[in-house]
């Protein structure tokens, strides 16, 4: 029986696939579809439909979901098949404590060693996010979002914090992607000019409380999503959410 392609149309095949490179490509092509939410939490993967997408045999497909589990983004079941990976609330939470950590003082790094160079960079990204929160484009948005907190690490010249912020992106920005509303696009784009005020200002520490406060603001929201939509979460359960919810510590 032929594999039904249809379901992974989101895939991109690789048009020239080289042997060294076909498992990453199919690994970096199946996150994405995970972290877009085109593959929802709890979806079962079809390996030979996703074969059959890409143009590839089934070892670079158990390849690259052994990878994926490695990520927390994919499950493994002995003798049952593959599933996209529930996001744990909990999990996602520790995450984004470690992320406000590091952020905020990133911020306060930054307003030193940016410079001009590094507001108009700022500014020019918040005029992007804001033809995307009127285009309505969450995507767009997305990788916006994305790049604006890039240009604050890189600017603060220290690598490997960039590094360990992306460590744990996948499954935050998995997250973060299901409480895109388009009232969640402005008030993300808001509070991203309350931090480039402060830092275009001079002001280290307004520019930290700032961030904490863009940061709790995604955490608030994601926790009130998770309350009324508890399907993606493997903890999602009104007392999991409230244990989970009471050990982060806003402000």
């Amino acid at each position: 029986m032929k594999a039904d392609t249809t379901t992974y149309g989101f895939l991109d095949p690789s048009r020239n696939p080289q042997r060294g490179g076909l498992t990453q490509h199919v690994t970096d092509s199946l996150r994405r579809a995970i972290v877009g939410l085109d593959l929802a939490p709890g979806t079962a993967i079809d390996k030979p439909a996703i074969c059959a997408r890409l143009g590839v045999s089934r070892f670079p497909v158990s390849e690259a979901l052994a990878r994926l589990q490695a990520e927390g983004l994919v499950e493994i079941l002995p003798q049952r098949g593959s599933i996209v990976s529930l996001i744990r609330i909990a999990d996602v939470l520790e995450f984004m404590l470690i992320r406000k950590a590091l952020e905020a003082e990133a911020v306060r790094v930054a307003t030193r060693s940016g410079g001009d160079g590094l507001v108009a960079a700022l500014e020019r990204n918040l005029a992007l996010q804001q033809g995307a929160v009127e285009a309505d484009d969450r995507s767009l948005f997305h990788a916006h979002d994305l790049d604006f907190h890039e240009l604050l690490m890189d600017a603060t010249g220290f690598s490997r914090l960039g590094a360990t912020i992306d460590s744990a992106r996948a499954n935050i920005d998995r997250a973060r992607r299901l409480v895109l509303s388009p009232r969640r696009l402005e008030t993300s784009c808001s509070e991203h000019r309350a931090i480039v005020r402060a830092i275009a200002s001079g002001d280290e520490r307004a520019g930290a409380v700032a961030m904490r406060a863009h940061i709790d603001s995604v955490v608030a929201e994601l926790v009130a999503f998770a309350r009324v939509h508890p399907e993606p979460f493997a903890d999602g359960d009104p007392a999991a959410i409230d244990t989970a919810s009471t050990r982060y510590p806003a402000g």
